[in-house]
């Protein structure tokens, strides 16, 4: 079953890419690879190049939807299959890429050689999550090539982040006031729960699906109902972190990425909710440091960019955000409520305006406009998350 739905995907991946993009040929070790990307409708608008997260998702088969709608919609969505993930995922001789070549650096300068393959002298960078760093060392490394940027949910900094992630977590949902708090530190002192599955639960359900349904599912657990949905819940989060899925999620070759330059596991506390406690718990692997400081280079960043807050955001919450548009002296900071992180898996009819006014010129009319962009029907692979869970919850906190 697994192989043939293995070759089910790459049916479905080379069908994708046979609608348009190409592929270009670039350094690997003693080898090379080559770089899918993926370009459905060329036309005379700038163009916009869309940097999914993970990292080790996929772009052929996740964002299907995404490219259709932006045809639809006068969007010129150019989309490249990282190193070592999916069409990108084999050297020339067949053989996996090693994680020592699946560096950021490198999926930035890949991206410079797409554009040019593709004929594309300037476009509008937009990155989610792990995309936001490689959108931003692609601005380090090739400034000339950007017009405008989007930075959705995003990353600045290791150490930083990390510290601000963990006091926004523990403000919010351990030590701060609520009953969604409450119910948080009541399963916590009841102990009959491992840690990992909490932090793993806790931060799908509050993205995906909000506080009141979170707190539902926590009051639920503690009296022993629910635990089906929540060992589903629980289990999608494991998956996230190690799962292999061909041609949508694979972490594998992009480990050096994850942990040694991005410090995915580096340095748990030991306390609740900590970001990094799930990926500890399936690597050893060190961090080493980033490939560039964001923080010095953003401020030589010259063209305009919006960065956008998700408000339900655990991963890369909106103080990351807003310390990012201070940063950039273009920047703006767009708030979407009641959004999880990523707006691209979460809300992209909200992402798609935000990224036609950075084609179009008009990034500084956004914060006025949140409202608006957060009341738009909502799309995103996350959005079925959200129904299901929430279907979930609401059976599961009843049955026995």
């Amino acid at each position: 079953m697994a192989g043939a739905r293995t070759t089910a995907m790459r049916r479905f991946a080379d069908r994708e890419l046979r609608r348009g993009g190409g592929r270009v040929r670039r350094p690997a070790g003693a080898s090379a690879v080559e770089i899918a990307y993926l370009r459905e409708s060329p036309g005379q608008s700038l163009p916009v190049v869309v940097i999914p997260g993970g990292p080790g998702l996929a772009s052929a088969v996740p964002y299907q939807a995404l490219r259709r709608s932006g045809a639809k919609h006068d969007l010129d969505i150019v989309m490249m299959e990282h190193r070592g993930v999916g069409l990108s995922r084999f050297d020339v001789d067949g053989a996996k890429l090693a994680v020592d070549e699946v560096t950021v650096t490198a999926a930035a300068d890949d991206l410079a050689a797409v554009l040019d393959d593709a004929r594309i002298e300037q476009a509008v960078i937009v990155g989610s999550s792990y995309g936001t760093y490689v959108a931003q060392v692609f601005g380090v490394r090739h400034p000339q090539r950007v017009a405008s940027m989007v930075l959705d949910s995003p990353i600045l900094s290791v150490v930083d982040d990390l510290a601000v992630t963990r006091a926004y977590r523990r403000e919010l949902l351990v030590d701060g006031p609520g009953e969604t708090a409450d119910a948080v530190r009541a399963l916590i002192d009841a102990d009959v729960v491992p840690s990992v599955e909490l932090n793993d639960v806790v931060t799908a359900v509050y993205e995906a699906a909000g506080p009141d349904v979170l707190r539902r599912l926590l009051v639920a657990r503690a009296r022993g109902r629910g635990r089906q949905v929540w060992r589903q819940i629980a289990g999608l989060g494991e998956a996230e972190v190690d799962g292999l899925s061909p041609y949508v999620m694979e972490p594998d070759l992009v480990a050096g990425i994850s942990y040694r330059e991005l410090g995915y596991a580096h340095d748990p506390d030991g306390l609740p909710l900590d970001p990094v406690e799930p990926f500890a718990a399936h690597s050893d692997e060190p961090f080493t440091g980033e490939p560039v400081s964001l923080p010095d280079e953003l401020p030589r960043f010259t063209w305009p960019t919006a960065v956008v807050a998700c408000e339900r955001d655990l991963r890369t919450p909106p103080p990351i955000a807003a310390r990012v548009a201070e940063l950039i002296p273009d920047g703006v900071l767009v708030e979407i409520a009641d959004t999880g992180h990523s707006a691209l898996d979460s809300h992209r009819r909200a992402l798609e305006a935000i990224i036609r006014a950075a084609r179009d010129g008009t990034v500084h009319e956004l914060p006025a406009r949140a409202a608006g962009l957060a009341a738009l029907p909502r799309r995103g692979s996350l959005q079925v998350a959200s129904q299901l869970i929430r279907a979930g919850v609401a059976v599961g906190s009843r049955v026995p």
